[in-house]
Parts: C-alpha cells; structure tokens; sequence
C-alpha cells in the first residue's frame, strides 16, 4: 500500500516553475508519487500567488486540482478550533494557516508523508509529541 503524500506550497510552486532551484528534484520525487496528492486551500492559494508572475503558473495549479493529481479533502471550518491551537502554539515559530493545515492532515492521516521544502516541519509535532514524516532535499 502506497502512502499518502501531503503537499507543502513549495514543492507545488517548484513542479511548475521550471526556474525553481528544487524543480529538478521535485520533478523526481513526483515521478515515484502516484496520484492524487493531499492538501489544504491554503496551499493553493499560496502557490497560486507565488506563480502570478510565471506564464500559465497559475492555470497549471488549477489544472492539477481539476484533473485529479491534487485532492483538497480539509475543511477549514470543520477543524478551526485545532487550527486555531496550533497557530497559538507556534506563534514563535511562525507558523502560517497552510503550515497548520498541513500539520492537522497529517494528524488526520496518519500513514502519510509531507513533500515539503520547510525545515518548520521538523519543529512542528502532530498530536503534540509526535515528528511529521517529511521528505525534503538535503
């Protein structure tokens, strides 16, 4: 059974932007991933502004969610409450909405890794004492 991956804004942003420095390695990780991928709003939205200045950038990311390669299964308004104590709880860090999005998915799915660039991620606990499996370049 193949795990379910998390996707992170920067390794979104890079699959498209052929400029990135991590686009080449992210392209690779991509090809041994099978579809769908799982994230949150947040995480397009970011990604969507940061393509806004690359061509088809923005359309690209639409177009994965359209096709089924992304899958946005997290409802905001359904996990605001824990949201809400994870942005609290790593204010200092900071943690940004996506961030704590992608935290509470990995807590909601519990066999996954996260494709991420962000070393936060490895600050970041799930269920309060727990590492959140990531796969970023060294």
């Amino acid at each position: 059974m193949q795990r379910c991956v998390l996707l992170d804004t920067g390794p979104l942003v890079a699959v498209i932007n052929r400029r990135d420095q991590f686009h080449r390695w992210v392209t690779a990780q991509w090809a041994n991933i099978e579809p769908p991928l799982l994230t949150c709003e947040a995480v397009i939205s970011e990604a969507c502004f940061l393509l806004w200045n690359v061509y088809g950038g923005q359309e690209a990311v639409i177009n994965l969610v359209k096709n089924g390669v992304i899958e946005i299964p997290f409802k905001l308004e359904e996990e605001a409450v824990i949201i809400g104590e994870l942005l609290k709880t790593y204010q200092s860090v900071p943690m940004s909405l996506a961030d704590a999005c992608l935290v509470r998915m990995s807590e909601q799915y519990v066999d996954s890794f996260l494709l991420t660039f962000d070393s936060d991620f490895l600050i970041y606990r799930r269920h309060k004492n727990q590492m959140i499996p990531v796969t970023m370049p060294q």
